[in-house]
């Protein structure tokens, strides 16, 4: 039985890389939850931060893992809690040699499609061109 690890932060996208596999497979799912900024600390705790990022993987392999179980293969959910390169080695020393799939969803196709975004500068500007132009107008 092959082994394959897999990144994955989006159920979608990932069912979209993982389908292709035709032979049974043993799937190590590492669900990797979105990064929180470090100002986030001043008004959440560390362990309210850890049960949000385990719910946010329990949601992820409850989309992804049936599809796989369906299929005969075997899965192990796996959430990420450190540098993923330190992780792959942990897992390659446990598992033996794997296959590793980066199934993260792109950064460039977070936004959408919606190229068009401002700034807050800009808003502004634009704001205070529209209030010095139409305060010129006698009504």
């Amino acid at each position: 039985m092959e082994k394959v690890i897999v990144y994955l932060d989006d159920a979608a996208y990932a069912r979209q890389q993982l389908l292709a596999a035709a032979e049974p497979t043993h799937w190590l799912l590492v669900a990797c939850a979105p990064r929180m900024t470090h100002r986030i600390s001043k008004w959440v705790s560390h362990s309210a931060r850890e049960n949000w990022r385990a719910k946010w993987a329990d949601k992820l392999f409850d989309q992804v893992v049936p599809t796989l179980r369906e299929r005969g293969d075997t899965v192990t959910p796996i959430l990420a809690r450190g540098p993923l390169p330190e992780l792959t080695r942990s897992l390659m020393t446990e598992h033996g040699n794997a296959r590793v799939i980066d199934a993260r969803r792109p950064k460039s196709a977070d936004n959408g499609g919606d190229s068009m975004r401002f700034s807050p500068g800009a808003l502004l500007g634009f704001g205070a061109w529209m209030v010095c132009t139409f305060a010129s107008f006698d009504y």
